[in-house]
């Protein structure tokens, strides 16, 4: 997974747009008219923790859609296929996370909402985005970059936007209005920490449903205009 992002445009054009987006809290966090939207903040931290994990996840397995029949003729465990990828995405949210920590100039309550973000997208939205790939036939080219490239975009990656974005600021927005923002922190990550958990029959879980739709998914990447 690494040399294919090293190695191919679309990838890392992924990577690099990434990078990029850890500087966009700048747009809301300079701009005290954001400040009584305390939402903003999980929005932020759900965005840049997971950038990366988001536009690499949607896309599994069509990154490997080339080889992908061969793949699986040579009966690769799909649990360590998979697995390979979530700690990929793993490896992304900490590293990320790490990289919005100079925000803490503008108020330490910022790191404590990308935590729990980032707690968050690992425990969480790791996980949703592998299952949705389960759906993915639509073969992609990776010497194409990322920008205004919609190859490869199905129903799945439009509408795995909702439990990704909406759903964890909608739990925190209703826990900070019972509440206070510190538990509505603590409940969202609390949430994260239990998809931790509960990783390994997730995991199976998931397993399971790229079994099933395996064949499906060969014949989709064999189709050259897919």
């Amino acid at each position: 997974d690494i040399k294919l992002l090293w190695r191919n445009k679309r990838p890392k054009s992924t990577l690099y747009m990434a990078v990029m987006m850890l500087a966009y809290g700048l747009i809301f966090y300079t701009n005290d008219a954001y400040d009584a939207i305390p939402a903003w903040k999980i929005f932020l931290g759900i965005f840049m923790t997971g950038i990366f994990m988001i536009n690499f996840g949607q896309f599994i397995p069509a990154w490997d859609s080339t080889y992908y029949p061969l793949m699986m003729a040579q009966n690769i465990p799909l649990k360590e296929y998979l697995r390979s990828k979530a700690a990929l995405m793993y490896l992304s949210v900490f590293v990320l996370f790490l990289g919005t920590l100079p925000y803490a100039y503008f108020g330490i309550d910022i790191v404590f909402a990308h935590l729990a973000a980032a707690v968050y997208n690992a425990g969480i939205n790791i996980p949703v985005l592998l299952f949705t790939g389960s759906f993915n036939k639509k073969r992609i080219d990776l010497e194409k970059s990322v920008f205004m490239n919609y190859q490869g975009t199905g129903a799945a990656q439009w509408l795995v936007a909702i439990p990704v974005m909406l759903v964890p600021i909608l739990v925190w927005y209703i826990v900070y209005k019972i509440s206070n923002p510190a538990t509505a922190h603590l409940v969202l990550g609390g949430i994260g920490i239990i998809g931790l958990l509960f990783n390994s029959p997730l995991l199976d879980f998931i397993t399971r449903a790229y079994q099933e739709r395996k064949y499906e998914a060969i014949k989709g990447f064999k189709q050259q205009d897919a």
